[in-house]
């Protein structure tokens, strides 16, 4: 399926032409411009930098923004909005008649908006301060105008939550007891709006779940990011001064508005929102530490804007996949796409908690994605605070051959922070070592009250969730311990704070499953020596399973990359541990379908919940099947043949199916699923996918789709690299993408031809292998 010649030639032939790499390609074909004011928040722009993300919109001649900030939790979970702002000018150079338009300017990170009338022209600049929690707003005029900056606020009250609002806090879903919000403290202080939410420390969802689980005798060793938790900030611009409150509402959420007015008229106004969430003693330490932050940013003002811009661009030229057919083209639009929602990651950069899959910083008023929803901006189902390992995975995979290895630490810290919460359970209800993290948990690692069960019988194990989907799927942590592994084989960077996660989770399923085992009879393993991991899950999907293949190629792959790690990172007898446990992890199970063998979900399983595929897993991520490794016949034969994988297939939010096709080299469909993935969404911004099986935007879709792309362009093993395994030949491409052992791959494939190639550092490009002549065996699939 490969040319047989080392790439190394073709490298030196065109290395001549290598000096047009020096350029980054423009990014200005993908910008995003409207040139009509919006309806509503759902026909929103993202804009954001560093943690902070915002919606910004132009509706009847006001610009309005929603503000989030990573982390800011409230005490039920819910993910707060930090607010909303209108900014109105007078006389208004957006009302109805004039020349208006509105752009994201990818390459630097901001955006644009500009109404003309006549000789008048003022343009609004949006942005977030990358190093700095903080975004501006500001206005430049040909005229003086008035301005007027309005903090507008729906937390102004206590209120009881609706019983279909409180999936919004996922951890109280079908509760029997009431749930209230708790109101905002917000007022204008020395020319400015200050607002904050200060968790009332005996009204938490910490202590809820706690008492549920009945973990009170530990609750004092649990690690608790809720208690003093405030997140807030304020408001002010260069040029204002107090103009009292009003009232209105929006859609249909009433608010209270605290206004700023311009002093006098000028052709200039800066509005700057400076945001702040902390576990803080006192409301007044958050306080001071708020405005010893307004005088570190002050400081840093005059090049905070460059310095965001050169952020950015170094970003960009990370990587990049530029997809150069027609911009009519479906695949075009892919392409185009595929960079929208990496600047939607790129804002969470330097988040405390990763870029949640159920919209991210980005969600918006939720009539707009159910009407059933009638609800606050705060409302987005499945939760803020509560994490759902099986979609958070799809966010952060791609970030890999982005090169975007920083954008990978709130995830990895997210784990790391509740790994002793996680190993505290464990002793507690089993009295065994190692952390076990549920599927769907809380941000202080404990499971969703709501999946741990309100109807839980006496005889249940108070250490399972008393759920159908969720029972005993506890393996997708292992994923996570692969990214570890991942980036310190792309980036070489150390991973030493990490293998204590890592070697706790291993921990947890090799002492546990004997733990079972030895409460049903008196042996911890079966006949051959491996593990019997029963009762197991395969995803939600195939349930009380006896040998999950996805627990297994999980264990082996995990087990067996800690032992590839450089001599220095493991003493010799963890080594040896890793070792032992290798040879008690059982074998793969398969299954034959309509005489062709195919790979098993599990060796046996009770029921089938959901629409997932584990059966692929070991294809994507575990890797153990897919191009230029053995077996790969059966891993096709069980994209093929499987009756449950064929009635599974679907390109909708967290899906893979597109993954799967480009692993295995079935360029077709790889290619069919991957462009529905990265179609246009039906919103006005093209990449804001969703609900899919969540919520809107849909991070799943953005991850799994462009997961897919790179797959198609280059897939690695060990040092090989494979080029274009599943692209299609009429698909010109500019891409650079990062490989393993620091190497990144630009290239340009125009006509079926590679055009220009650069393989760095240099001597990585024997390792390079070329799809030869694009050969069509195993390339067309069902």
């Amino acid at each position: 399926m490969f040319c047989t010649k080392q790439i190394f030639c073709l490298f030196v032939a065109i290395s001549g032409i290598l000096p047009l790499f020096a350029q980054h390609p423009a990014l200005d074909r993908y910008n995003i411009t409207w040139s009509s004011q919006s309806r509503n928040s759902s026909e929103s722009m993202p804009c954001g930098g560093g943690d902070i993300g915002l919606n910004v919109w132009m509706e009847n001649g006001e610009l309005l923004c929603y503000l989030s900030r990573s982390g800011s939790f409230d005490e039920n979970n819910t993910f707060l909005k930090a607010g909303r702002i209108r900014i109105k000018l007078t006389p208004n150079p957006f009302e109805a008649g004039s020349k208006f338009t509105q752009t994201l300017h990818l390459e630097e990170g901001y955006i644009d908006v500009t109404g003309q009338k006549g000789k008048q022209r003022t343009d609004i600049r949006v942005w977030v301060d990358v190093h700095h929690p903080i975004a501006h707003i500001e206005v430049n005029s040909s005229d003086a105008l008035n301005a007027t900056a309005t903090y507008e606020s729906w937390r102004t009250a206590d209120r009881q939550l609706a019983k279909a609002e409180l999936v919004s806090c996922a951890g109280y879903k079908g509760a029997p007891v009431t749930v209230t919000a708790y109101r905002d403290s917000i007022t204008f202080r020395d020319n400015a709006v200050l607002f904050s939410h200060r968790n009332k420390d005996d009204a938490l969802i910490f202590n809820f779940t706690v008492q549920q689980q009945g973990l009170q005798s530990v609750q004092s060793q649990l690690w608790n990011p809720l208690q003093g938790l405030t997140s807030g900030g304020m408001i002010w611009g260069d040029n204002m001064q107090p103009a009292g409150t009003i009232t209105g509402q929006y859609i249909n959420t009433p608010y209270t508005g605290w206004q700023l007015q311009s002093i006098r008229p000028a052709k200039q106004h800066r509005i700057h929102v400076l945001l702040h969430t902390e576990q803080a003693s006192s409301y007044e330490a958050w306080t001071n530490d708020l405005y010893q932050q307004q005088k570190s940013i002050h400081a840093a003002a005059k090049t905070a804007f460059q310095q965001t811009k050169a952020w950015w661009q170094q970003y960009w030229n990370r990587s990049f996949i530029f997809i150069e057919n027609d911009t009519t083209s479906a695949e075009w639009q892919a392409g185009r796409n595929y960079q929208l929602f990496r600047y939607m990651l790129g804002c969470n950069a330097y988040g405390t908690y990763p870029t949640k899959f159920n919209g991210g910083l980005f969600t918006y008023d939720p009539v707009f994605v159910n009407p059933k929803y009638p609800f606050s901006p705060d409302h987005r189902n499945w939760g803020g605070g509560t994490f759902t390992a099986q979609n958070q995975r799809l966010v952060y995979w791609p970030m890999l051959k982005n090169g975007d290895f920083d954008l990978m630490k709130p995830q990895f810290e997210f784990y790391l922070r509740i790994l002793r919460n996680a190993e505290i359970r464990s002793q507690f209800y089993w009295g065994h070592s190692g952390a076990c993290f549920t599927e769907q948990m809380e941000n202080f690692g404990l499971p969703a009250a709501s999946e741990y069960g309100w109807k839980r019988p006496p005889y249940a194990d108070p250490g399972v969730e008393y759920n159908s989907w969720l029972e005993y799927e506890w393996d997708t942590v292992l994923e996570f311990c692969l990214m570890i592994l991942d980036m310190e084989r792309f980036s070489g960077a150390d991973i030493s704070r990490y293998l204590p996660l890592i070697e706790s989770c291993l921990t947890f399923f090799d002492e546990h499953y004997q733990y079972l085992a030895k409460h049903r009879s008196s042996k911890a393993l079966d006949g051959d020596g491996h593990l019997v991991l029963y009762p197991g899950s395969a995803c939600e999907t195939y349930k009380m399973t006896n040998n999950s293949n996805t627990t297994i190629a999980g264990l082996y792959t995990v087990t067996s990359r800690m032992l590839e790690l450089p001599a220095d990172y493991l003493p010799d007898s963890t080594r040896l541990q890793l070792q032992r446990l290798l040879k008690r992890i059982p074998p793969l199970s398969y299954r034959n379908i309509q005489g062709h063998t195919t790979i098993a979900p599990a060796k046996t399983w009770e029921r089938i919940n959901n629409v997932e595929t584990p059966q692929l897993y070991p294809v994507f991520p575990y890797g153990i099947f897919g191009i230029g490794k053995p077996g790969l016949d059966t891993a096709r034969n069980t994209w093929l043949y499987d009756t449950t994988a064929i009635k599974h297939r679907s390109a909708i939010g967290w899906k893979q199916d597109n993954i799967f096709c480009a692993r295995l080299g079935l360029t077709d469909t790889a290619a069919r699923y991957t462009i529905e993935k990265l179609k246009n969404a039906a919103t006005r911004f093209p990449a804001f996918w969703g609900p899919g099986f969540d919520w809107t935007p849909d991070h799943n879709q953005g991850g799994s789709g462009m997961i897919g792309l790179q797959e198609m362009l280059m897939q690695t093993d060990g040092k090989r690299i494979y080029l274009f395994p599943a692209w299609p030949r009429n698909w010109n491409v500019h891409f650079k993408l990062h490989a393993p052992y620091n190497t990144t791959v630009e290239g340009i494939l125009r006509d079926g031809k590679i055009t220009s190639l650069k393989v760095l550092p240099e001597e990585r490009a024997k390792d390079v292998q070329i799809l030869d002549e694009y050969l069509t065996a195993g390339r067309s699939s069902r």
